[in-house]
């Protein structure tokens, strides 16, 4: 019961280790050199590297070839095959036109204001009008030899 007082609270025996006393004379076991070796500059008051120093090994930054430029505001369009409109005709989850609005509605596009590029993968049966802002040639020539129409947006 005399535990309980906040007074006489202690840590659980062999629950805290001592801290170890560096340079505190050789009786210690922790004299002479404190545990810092023999000489270099890690023996030595006032050392500090850098965190990338490498011990003056090349460092991984440099090591590493450089190449390329990856621009921070690029955008890429998202890519619509045929297929993928022939599949939403039959569903009738799309009418004409097909427009990037269209699109977003049948659940293709993530955001209303992306950017569109029609692929020709796939085969196509439906006359379609598509306005995308861009198409590939083998994607135009299906659209049309299926009787539809091809506009791109700006």
């Amino acid at each position: 019961m005399a535990n309980d007082i906040l007074s006489n609270l202690r840590p659980a025996p062999r629950s805290r280790k001592k801290t170890k006393r560096i340079g505190r004379g050789q009786g210690s076991g922790h004299g002479g050199t404190a545990t810092k070796g023999h000489k270099g500059a890690k023996s030595r008051s006032g050392h500090k590297f850098r965190l990338w120093f490498e011990g003056g090994q090349m460092p991984l930054t440099r090591r590493l070839p450089k190449f390329g430029f990856t621009p921070r505001n690029r955008q890429e369009p998202r890519v619509v095959n045929v297929e993928t409109l022939e599949k939403l005709f039959t569903e009738k989850r799309l009418t004409n036109p097909v427009t990037p609005e269209a699109l977003f509605k049948a659940g293709v596009l993530s955001r209303k204001n992306e950017k569109v590029k029609i692929l020709g993968n796939g085969d196509l049966k439906a006359r379609i009008e598509v306005s995308a802002h861009a198409f590939s040639k083998s994607a135009v020539s299906k659209i049309e030899a299926a009787g539809g129409k091809v506009s791109v947006l700006s």
